[in-house]
């Protein structure tokens, strides 16, 4: 997975910050969006983030989610 690349979320994921639907739970399950950063180094140092994976989904909103709750469209 490459920044740029169109992907859709395939696991359910719940979250509390989408902006249509404040502090409920919404499943972005079969959301797409775009990559637009992976997070692999801050500083230029190594890192290992539980979320790398910035995507998004709509003008307004953006996700980190892991590699393994994404598929390449």
């Amino acid at each position: 997975m490459k920044v740029g690349d169109r992907v859709r979320v395939k696991d359910s994921v719940v979250v509390y910050h989408h902006p249509e639907h404040r502090n409920q739970a919404f499943d972005l399950k079969g959301t797409e969006g775009e990559v637009i950063s992976i997070a692999t180094q801050w500083q230029g140092r190594p890192v290992s983030a539980n979320l790398p994976i910035l995507v998004q989904v709509s003008k307004k909103f953006k996700a980190h989610l892991r590699e393994n709750e994404l598929e390449i469209i």
